[in-house]
């Protein structure tokens, strides 16, 4: 079993951004997602992760070994897939992940061609093995994104925003692909997607403004504000008289109308009628006690 213990970490950027504010996390294997609004500081972090910066302060413990003293032990042990993996060269995915294999430290020739095989044929990408990477969908090349993050057996694999810009089809599939690879290892997905945590994730936390709001399991969260949460359909022009009265979580506009779910120990009055939360709610929820 694989263990991550971030502890008070903290990161403030020359430009006096605070993007890491007393982080501490516990992280084990499956998936855990990391949900915040863009800006939250989800990919400080995942940099901090994956040795690329370090922290001002604080300590990262994986698998015992302090990796903010020892970057290199983190750098053999973990898969990265950046939001944005810049400009591909001209150069076939068979021979980019080579490429890349070689770099993570596989030396044998043959081992190499395997698990470069037996990677394509996981994304499905065996078919296009000998086309150039920079000539992919973005479906494709997240798939391909996924194969260089496995390389070498990584026990720890981070995905920054992995889903955005895919269509529906394509982020089923990507996600299917997350989901399988998952169990044996610590995949860490960092999103503002409430979906994507929603369909994959065991564990969770809520972050904004560097600061973690609240970890836990999704179903929990849910449990917790179960029979706290009421809906009504009102006119769009009406939502700030709301707002006003109530503690609304989620505002949805539907064929001219609003429905609002609003949070309340008891049923405010007649016309809202009692509904199951979703993890949506339970996200709202929390960013709105935190304003």
């Amino acid at each position: 079993m694989n263990n991550l213990k971030i502890r008070n970490l903290q990161k403030k950027y020359k430009n006096g951004v605070t993007a890491i504010n007393d982080i501490s996390l516990d992280i084990t294997n499956g998936m855990f997602g990391l949900l915040g609004p863009n800006g939250a500081g989800k990919s400080s972090l995942m940099k901090t992760l994956a040795g690329l910066q370090s922290p001002d302060s604080g300590f990262i413990l994986f698998n015992d070994v302090n990796i903010t003293e020892n970057p290199s032990f983190i750098k053999k042990q973990l898969g990265f897939l950046p939001q944005d993996f810049g400009v591909y060269p001209k150069i076939t995915a068979a021979d980019l992940l080579n490429h890349i294999a070689i770099l993570k430290g596989l030396t044998n020739k043959k081992e190499r061609k395997e698990q470069i095989g037996t990677l394509l044929e996981k994304v499905n990408l065996t078919l296009h093995r000998n086309k150039e990477v920079h000539t992919f969908s973005g479906g494709m090349r997240q798939r391909f994104g996924i194969a260089q993050a496995l390389l070498g057996n990584p026990q720890l694999i981070i995905v920054d925003e992995p889903t955005a810009g895919l269509d529906p089809e394509e982020r089923n599939r990507f996600n299917n692909l997350l989901n399988e690879i998952g169990e044996d290892i610590i995949i860490i997905l960092s999103t503002h997607l409430v979906e994507d945590v929603k369909n994959l994730c065991t564990q969770m936390a809520i972050i904004e403004k560097g600061t973690v709001l609240a970890q836990g399991k999704p179903n929990d969260f849910i449990d917790a504000l179960n029979g706290k949460l009421w809906q009504k359909a009102i006119d769009k022009k009406e939502i700030s008289k709301y707002e006003q009265e109530y503690d609304i979580v989620l505002k949805q506009l539907n064929m001219g109308k609003s429905t609002i779910h609003v949070k309340a120990e008891n049923k405010p009055d007649e016309s809202f009628e009692s509904i199951h939360p979703s993890l949506e709610d339970v996200y709202f929820s929390i960013l709105n006690q935190n304003k």
